[in-house]
């Protein structure tokens, strides 16, 4: 045989190894606190499953190599172990991650915030920017200052779509005749992708967008460039929209 045979526990490794890259959709590369918080309860959540599991193993195991007039001790560390302690660990994992939460929600702050309002559609994001000294509706492009913690806006003009900018935050519906608010924060200038995470029709994977992170002092007169380079007709409602991030965001990881 020139080939070898995968163990399982080689391909799930495989598999675990495979989500821990860095990229661009990546929600364990975070450019936030939002998303710092994520990447940090996405690994508390895997170390605490990790311990269940190979202590429920482990009893399971124990429990089968015990005769069976040692069964009241297995009794005793099958509820501990195998009910008691995951319960435990479980609710822990549910408070901690409650409380994490707290700080990516729009909560009154002494900071100063920015606003952005996004509103989808079939197939595209309609970003406008209340904030700009010059009027600036953008299509699939949003401009924030970086450092500066930025509340979004999030509806929807048809069915529902889901905002999603991995490396910054969590995910919010955009629902039609509801605006919802979720709070961002790029902490270095750049370009960060975000994309639709609800399928929305057939075209649902084309809903790129493309956020760009200036220092605050730049960022009027990047809103203004911005405004006059995305200078496009209203998308058809048939076809995805040839913006930038249209046609920029990386194709092998759009479809969340």
């Amino acid at each position: 045989m020139t080939g070898r045979l995968i163990t399982p526990g080689g391909a799930c490794l495989a598999i675990l190894l495979g989500g821990c890259t860095a990229g661009p959709l990546s929600i364990l590369d975070p450019a936030g606190p939002a998303g710092a918080d994520i990447a940090h309860i996405s690994w508390v959540m895997i170390i605490g499953f990790g311990i269940v599991w190979a202590g429920v193993l482990i009893l399971a195991a124990y429990a089968f190599m015990t005769r069976r007039r040692e069964a009241a001790p297995v009794r005793a560390l099958v509820i501990g172990g195998g009910l008691i302690f995951p319960s435990v660990v479980v609710l822990a994992l549910l408070v901690y991650g409650i409380q994490s939460g707290k700080r990516m929600l729009p909560m009154p702050t002494e900071e100063e915030i920015f606003r952005v309002d996004v509103t989808g559609h079939q197939w595209w994001w309609e970003v406008n920017h209340p904030e700009a000294q010059e009027p600036a509706r953008l299509v699939n492009e949003m401009h924030i200052p970086a450092g500066v913690p930025v509340d979004v806006h999030i509806s929807s003009q048809d069915v529902i779509h889901s905002f999603w900018a991995p490396r910054l935050g969590g995910k919010m519906d955009a629902i039609p005749g509801r605006v919802n608010v979720i709070r961002l924060q790029a902490d270095q200038p750049g370009v960060y992708y975000g994309v639709c995470a609800e399928f929305c029709g057939n075209l649902h994977a084309h809903m790129h967008l493309e956020i760009h992170a200036h220092p605050p002092e730049e960022l009027q007169q990047q809103l203004a460039q911005a405004a006059r380079e995305n200078l496009q007709a209203v998308p058809e409602a048939s076809s995805a929209p040839a913006g930038r991030a249209a046609r920029t965001a990386p194709d092998s990881e759009a479809r969340p």
